[in-house]
C-alpha cells in the first residue's frame, strides 16, 4: 500500500516539540498550589444545571512497558493496591463533599497506569461508589483503558457488570519482535478474545490504541498491525507517536536509540496506520483518532462538536472534571489542577482530609479565548479567529498577531488564511500542532518537556 513521503518544506516543523494541546494553557504552565482553599472556591461555583466528567487515575501495572510515559509503577503483591484503593475512595468523597450541587457525572474515565491493576472485585466496589458519590447519570459513559496483556477474564466480567461501556485496549503493535523490543507481549489471538468477551459481557465499543515510532516498527509492520487490528472491528483507533524522552522516563534506555525511526521513517509508518484505517472505512477525527462512521466521534466531527481533553478526542461537553488519584488533572470553572504526582504524598493529603492538588493554575478571560480557537483547529482543522473572539467579548482583532504568524505559515502549506478564517488544508493536518502553536500566548515551555509534532 503506498503512502505519501515527509516532504521536504515540512521536516523542520515534523521534527520540532510542541505540546499536545489536549489543554489551554498545557500542563508545563501550572504552578505549585498554596493549599486547597482556592480549588474549593471553583469547586462551589459549579451550577446546579452543569454536568461533570471524573477522571480516574490508577498509577499501577502489573508489567512495565519500556516505551511508557506514563506516572505508573509496577507492582508484585496487591496489599499495596488495596492500600491505595481505600484512599481513593475516601478522595472520592472529599471531591463530592467539596462540589456544589449539580447536574450529574456524563463521563466516568478510568486510566492509567492500569485500572485492571485492580482486583474485579475492588474495581466493581469503586465504580459503584463514584457512581453513588458523584451521581451518574442514566446512559453515561463509564471507560477504562486496559491492559490486554494482563486482562483477566475475571476482569472483564467484573468490567460488564460494573456497568463499563468502553473499553480502550493498548494495542500498540502485533508485531512479535517490537513488541519484544518494548516488553510487551501480547499475540494478537489474546486481543481478540479480549475484545471479543469485553462485546460478551455489554461492553459494547471497544477502542484500540496503536503506536508509531517504536524500536523497529517500519512501514511495512505498521501496515500488518493495522490491517490485522481492523479485522477487529474497534469502535475507535488512536493512534499515536513514540516519544523517546530517558531524561524523563529512566525506564526508556532500555530502548536503544538506534532502532527507532528517524522523522522520515516515523512519517511514513504514521501513513502507512493512516491508509489501512481510511480504506477500512474509518473516518480520521482531528491528528490521531479513527471512528466508524455510526460511533459517537465521527458525529461529533461531522456537528463541530467535537471536543479535546486530556483524555484526547471526546464527545464530553462538560465544563468541570474531577481528578481522582495521584498526578490526575482536572477543570473547573477557575482553572486547572494536578494532584500530587507522589502516590506517598497524596495519600497521606487525602488521609488528612484534604483535596490532593499540588499544581494549579487559573485562567484569564484571554486563556480561555485561545484556548477555544486551538480547540477548533485541532478537532474542525478550521476557525474564524475573528468570529471567536467577538463571541467572547474581545475585539475582532484581537489576535490578529497569532492570525499573522499562522499566515507566515501558508509558505510551507501549512495554513490558509483569509480576512481571519485559519484553515489548515487535510494534506497537512498531521502539522496541525505547528499551526495551533502560534496561538499559545504563554511563555514557551523547555521543549524536551514536549513530543515532536510527527
Amino acid at each position: 500500500m503506498s503512502h505519501r513521503s515527509l516532504p521536504e518544506r515540512w521536516r523542520s516543523h515534523a521534527a520540532r516539540n510542541l505540546p499536545r494541546y489536549t489543554s489551554y494553557p498545557t500542563a508545563v504552565a501550572f504552578e505549585p498550589a498554596a493549599g486547597e482553599a482556592e480549588v474549593r472556591g471553583w469547586l462551589s461555583s459549579t451550577r446546579p444545571d452543569e454536568t461533570i466528567s471524573a477522571y480516574v487515575h490508577v498509577p499501577f501495572c502489573r508489567r512495565l512497558c519500556w516505551y511508557c510515559g506514563c506516572h505508573t509503577s509496577v507492582v508484585h503483591d496487591y496489599d499495596r493496591v488495596r492500600a491505595f484503593f481505600e484512599i481513593l475512595k475516601q478522595e472520592v468523597d472529599l471531591w463530592a463533599g467539596a462540589i456544589a450541587p449539580h447536574a450529574g457525572t456524563a463521563h466516568l474515565h478510568f486510566g492509567g497506569g492500569s485500572p485492571n491493576a485492580l482486583s474485579p472485585e475492588d474495581f466493581i466496589v469503586l465504580v459503584r461508589h463514584m457512581a453513588d458519590r458523584l451521581i451518574l447519570r442514566p446512559g453515561a459513559e463509564v471507560a477504562a483503558e486496559l491492559d490486554p496483556g494482563m486482562l483477566s477474564d475475571a476482569f472483564i466480567d467484573a468490567a460488564g457488570e460494573a456497568g463499563v461501556t468502553r473499553a480502550s485496549l493498548g494495542v500498540q503493535t502485533f508485531d512479535p519482535d517490537v513488541q519484544a523490543r518494548v516488553n510487551r507481549i501480547q499475540p494478537f489471538d489474546l486481543v481478540a478474545a479480549a475484545s471479543d468477551r469485553l462485546r460478551k459481557v455489554g461492553v459494547a465499543a471497544i477502542n484500540f490504541d496503536l503506536m508509531y515510532g517504536l524500536p523497529g516498527q517500519t512501514p511495512e509492520n505498521v501496515t500488518a498491525t493495522t490491517e490485522a487490528a481492523v479485522t477487529l472491528r474497534p469502535d475507535r483507533v488512536a493512534v499515536f507517536g513514540y516519544a523517546h524522552v530517558p531524561w524523563m522516563k529512566k525506564h526508556q534506555v532500555m530502548i536503544k536509540e538506534a532502532d527507532l525511526a528517524d522523522g522520515d521513517g516515523r512519517w511514513e509508518q504514521a501513513e502507512a496506520a493512516d491508509a489501512v484505517l481510511r480504506s477500512a472505512g474509518y473516518l480520521r477525527i482531528g491528528l490521531d483518532h479513527y471512528a466508524l462512521p455510526d460511533d459517537t466521534l465521527a458525529s461529533a466531527a461531522a456537528s463541530g462538536t467535537l471536543r479535546r481533553n486530556f483524555q484526547g478526542y471526546t464527545t464530553d461537553p462538560a465544563p468541570v472534571l474531577i481528578p481522582v488519584g495521584p498526578s490526575s488533572i482536572g477543570r473547573f470553572g477557575g482553572g486547572f489542577v494536578q494532584n500530587a504526582a507522589a502516590t506517598d504524598v497524596w495519600g497521606r493529603a487525602v488521609e488528612a482530609g484534604l483535596l490532593p492538588v499540588a499544581r494549579r493554575l487559573g485562567v484569564t478571560a484571554e486563556d480561555d479565548l485561545r484556548a477555544a480557537v486551538i480547540e477548533r483547529l485541532m478537532c474542525d482543522l478550521t476557525v474564524d479567529v475573528g468570529a471567536v473572539c467577538v463571541s467572547r467579548g474581545f475585539p475582532l482583532d484581537a489576535l490578529d498577531p497569532a492570525v499573522a504568524a499562522a499566515a507566515a505559515l501558508e509558505a510551507d502549506g501549512l495554513s490558509r488564511v483569509e480576512d481571519r478564517r485559519v484553515t489548515i488544508p487535510a494534506e497537512a493536518y498531521r502539522l496541525m500542532r505547528v499551526v495551533a502553536a502560534c496561538f499559545d500566548g504563554h511563555a514557551p515551555a523547555v521543549a524536551r518537556r514536549h513530543a515532536r509534532a510527527v
